[in-house]
Formats: structure tokens, C-alpha cells, sequence
């Protein structure tokens, strides 16, 4: 069948909902939901997030040059769509959807508290795009929730819940289907790994491993090869004995 070709259309999907945080002048707090927001570059680590003119956030970042990304779970879903749909100019939405402000460091600007990763961001450069300006920033600090980090301390994304935006749902992530590399790991490796697996997947069922099995073997033969030399000893020993009986007279 062949393609069909739309007009130009923002399908970049999915994308991450983030909640952005900023101050006004009295430094009273505000969130919203962005949702074209993304990493611009490693080194230094930056972000950017494109906001309308027209949104109250808008304001508050251009005024202070800074703002705060915090990631999304599950658990904050509804709250993300609430901030997304609702001016701080009219609610606080802190209030509003029970989110607490969690102090920064570097920047005015509180995070959400209830969010495992927030990212406290100073602006270098607006780019004014057409219906949205690009506010490119620098990630001056990365404020990290404990509960969410393994035994290793890294950032543990199952365990987080995060949530992604896709054509105007919220999904919940999926299945992890490989980790970054695997498509050209050597085969060696592979296969070590799994012969790793189905040794430990044979012994959790309680059948033995081939290694186990060669070893009890040998052991068997080398215990019948010991009862076969013992009982050719008993057998010499036993002729021997009769021999010496005959050769004395009674």
C-alpha cells in the first residue's frame, strides 16, 4: 500500500509531560504541564521547553530567567492535566492539586516535591519560534527524590512510574526491550549470559548441571573401582590363607 502524505504535523510522539515551575515577583510559586520540552545538549547538560506568549508561565520565566522541570509519574497524571489546562493567573495550582514546593538550591524557583527528578534550570537563550518561544536553559542542579534510586544509586525508572504524552493521552511506560548497545553486543557475551541463566534456572528447579552430574559420575566410578580392588584384596588374601592352612599337618 502506498504512503499517504499529510500536511506538516507535530506527530513527534510520545514525549515526555513535564510540570514547569517558576516564580513571580513576590515569589509566590506556579506550575504548569509542558509537553515540548526536551535535552539539548550533554556538556554542558541543558534543556529547553517552548511555551505560548499567552500562557502565564511565559511571564514568569522571561521575567526571572529561571524555572524548574519536574518529571511526571503516574501518581501525578491528574495533576499534570490540571496544570496544563488551568492559568495561574485565575488558581494556585499547588493548592489546588495538593502539590508541596520543594526548595532549589540554585534557582527561586521550587520544584514539586511529589516528583522523583526535578531539574533547577537558568535560561541563556529565548528563540521565538511562531507560536511558541524556545527557552534554552542550563541545568544548574539536579535534585533527585532517594526513594527512587537502586541498590547501586541510579535513578530506578520502574520503580519512578513515569508517564510520557502521546497525541493527547498520558500512557504509563512499557516494557523495557533492550538496554542502550545490545543490537551490537558480541555473541560470546550473549550466550555466557544465558548459559549463566539456564544453569541457575536448572538448579532452582532442582535438576543438576551438566558440570554437577560429571562430577557425582567420577565419584561413582572411582568408588567402584575402589570396591573392585577391595575385593580382589580380600579374595588374594582368602587363597593365601588356605594355602597356609594345608601346609601344616594336624
Amino acid at each position: 500500500m502506498a504512503r499517504e502524505y499529510w500536511k506538516p504535523a507535530n506527530l513527534l510522539y510520545p514525549i515526555p509531560a513535564v510540570l514547569v515551575s517558576a516564580v513571580d515577583a513576590e515569589g509566590r510559586p506556579n506550575v504548569m504541564t509542558a509537553a515540548w520540552a526536551g535535552t539539548v545538549c550533554s556538556d554542558p547538560v541543558m534543556v529547553s521547553v517552548s511555551i505560548r506568549k499567552s500562557r502565564y508561565t511565559h511571564e514568569l520565566i522571561s521575567r526571572s530567567g529561571e524555572f524548574v522541570i519536574s518529571l511526571t509519574t503516574e501518581r501525578l497524571a491528574r495533576a499534570a492535566d490540571y496544570c496544563g489546562v488551568k492559568s495561574g493567573r485565575d488558581v494556585d495550582k499547588f493548592a489546588a492539586m495538593h502539590l508541596h514546593p520543594s526548595p532549589s538550591r540554585k534557582v527561586a524557583a521550587p520544584g514539586v516535591a511529589e516528583s522523583p527528578v526535578c531539574l533547577e534550570c537558568r535560561v541563556t537563550q529565548v528563540l521565538e519560534l511562531g507560536s511558541h518561544d524556545m527557552f534554552v536553559a542550563e541545568v544548574v542542579s539536579t535534585d533527585v527524590d532517594p526513594q527512587y534510586l537502586d541498590e547501586r544509586g541510579r535513578f530506578d525508572l520502574d520503580r519512578a512510574h513515569l508517564i510520557t504524552y502521546s497525541h493527547g493521552g498520558y500512557f504509563a511506560l512499557g516494557d523495557c526491550l533492550g538496554r542502550f548497545g545490545y543490537s551490537v553486543r558480541k555473541p560470546k557475551a550473549q550466550d555466557k549470559k544465558a548459559k549463566a541463566r539456564k544453569t541457575a534456572a536448572d538448579q532452582d528447579q532442582g535438576r543438576p548441571s551438566h558440570k554437577s552430574h560429571r562430577k557425582s559420575s567420577g565419584r561413582k566410578a572411582k568408588g567402584a573401582k575402589s570396591n573392585k580392588s577391595n575385593g580382589a584384596a580380600k579374595k588374594k588374601h582368602s587363597s593365601k590363607s588356605r594355602k597356609r592352612r594345608r601346609t601344616y599337618p594336624h
